[in-house]
């Protein structure tokens, strides 16, 4: 049986070299060359606990029951049904080391074995990210009885973003097309540049150490991010920028090694895949389609539809989408109607962005973006008489996902677990030291 190799970085959207040339990212270059880079992958939810948790339950979030972050209370409704459980099951010995997203503690999930450096990831995220991966290295290293499922996670390239090279220069760089051309975005986003390339950098010790030990060809290799990065209108939003994720996967008898896929794919679909690469049968809870006949070249497209979805990231901020390869459809729930400033993440961009008036507008209720015509989705047509049958179409399809997957938010009904930790919607920072400004 074949060894599972989960590598995942922390809000990295697709900004690595395999989409964008301006990356420093050599090692994740070679291995979407080596395997299969998917182009137009997604995530179930664009914030940390939701998106990981759908992953590894192949259930979206208001289904698996990780409706907000981990770390502030939220709970799967049945761990058994953890990825790394359910290979259990079958022989598997199951290993994390480093971040994971989905338990408040590493040990609650289930792994056979866990190493994650106990001192706080934020004073030195490279450090973190090393010492972490030299345990998976040393477990990489040892004579193995059983296949394995290793997952190295990694906090880079989470904020705060502590180090900006020499050689990554602020003003030479490309800010990403929603943010505008400043000096302050252009040195944030230098910093990030920075942590995406000590995030290769660690990545590359584990691969090479893989290939050192002979492994390689029985391993199955996954790289993927939980969604966009923290930046304004990126991450915790719904756009492409939000749920937009890198996806490699590389495997020896791969058909499609070295080819890209444009195919429309959702990070729910790599559970049923995996199943059906490692030959075990997959469970009946699972909601997404196996990429194996895309890998494979027989078909063009698995999916007509995928899904995503926001419930709390800091605060509540209830969203639904739908996005077919031409179109996205948006719906915000809720009474609150303006911004909430507490689920952007800190940094000079947001206080940029905040500086030019963001909370004075408000965001649309409903979107509806053509995404041939506008792929920056900024032109929003759900009101255009000449979209009217395709809003109602969108409408209907997004209506009978939430049907069939039994949607708490058919009834504009958000949960709220008791012991969480939830801002109120009108709190400017996710860490805010008051506690009035926590619901």
């Amino acid at each position: 049986m074949m060894n599972v190799l989960y590598l995942h970085t922390h809000d990295t959207g697709r900004f690595i070299q395999p989409y964008d040339p301006a990356m420093p990212t050599p090692n994740l270059m070679k291995l979407a060359k080596d395997g299969t880079l998917f182009r137009n992958a997604h995530c179930c939810g664009p914030t940390c606990s939701p998106s990981r948790a759908a992953l590894l339950t192949g259930e979206p979030p208001h289904m698996n029951g990780m409706y907000g972050l981990a770390h502030r209370g939220f709970e799967l409704n049945d761990y058994s049904k953890h990825l790394a459980n359910y290979l259990k099951q079958f022989g598997y010995e199951t290993v994390l080391c480093g971040l994971q997203h989905e338990c408040k503690t590493a040990y609650g999930i289930g792994y056979d074995k866990v190493y994650v450096n106990p001192r706080d990831e934020r004073e030195d995220l490279t450090s973190w990210d090393l010492s972490n991966g030299d345990a998976a290295i040393r477990y990489i290293r040892e004579k193995h009885e059983k296949p394995f499922f290793l997952s190295y996670g990694l906090i880079h390239t989470h904020r705060p973003y502590q180090e900006l090279d020499t050689d990554v220069l602020p003003d030479y760089l490309k800010v990403p097309h929603c943010l505008p051309d400043h000096s302050k975005i252009r040195t944030d986003f230098a910093r990030f540049v920075t942590s995406v390339k000590r995030a290769d950098m660690c990545i590359g010790r584990v691969l090479d150490a893989l290939e050192q030990e002979g492994l390689a060809d029985d391993t199955v290799i996954i790289y993927t991010t939980d969604h966009g990065i923290a930046f304004p209108f990126m991450k915790c939003n719904l756009y492409d920028t939000g749920i937009g994720v890198s996806l490699i996967i590389k495997y020896k008898t791969n058909p499609s090694k070295g080819r890209v896929c444009d195919s429309l794919v959702s990070h729910v679909d790599i559970y049923p895949t995996l199943c059906e690469l490692l030959n075990i049968p997959k469970p009946r809870w699972l909601t997404g389609t196996s990429l194996m006949p895309l890998l494979n070249n027989e078909v063009e497209e698995v999916n007509e539809a995928i899904y995503s979805e926001i419930n709390y990231h800091a605060a509540a901020e209830p969203q639904r989408c739908v996005r077919t390869k031409r179109y996205k459809y948006i719906k915000r729930y809720g009474e609150w109607e303006g911004y909430v400033p507490s689920n952007i993440d800190g940094g000079d961009s947001k206080s940029y962005i905040l500086s030019g008036g963001l909370l004075e507008h408000k965001p649309e209720r409903e979107m509806l973006f053509d995404l041939i015509l506008d792929s920056a989705e900024g032109n929003n047509v759900i009101d255009d008489l000449g979209y009217r049958e395709i809003a109602e179409y969108m409408r209907q399809k997004l209506k009978s996902h939430m049907v069939q997957t039994n949607d708490f938010l058919l009834e504009n009904q958000l949960p709220h677990p008791e012991g969480i930790k939830v801002n109120r919607t009108e709190c400017m920072e996710p860490d805010s030291k008051n506690p009035e400004d926590y619901e």
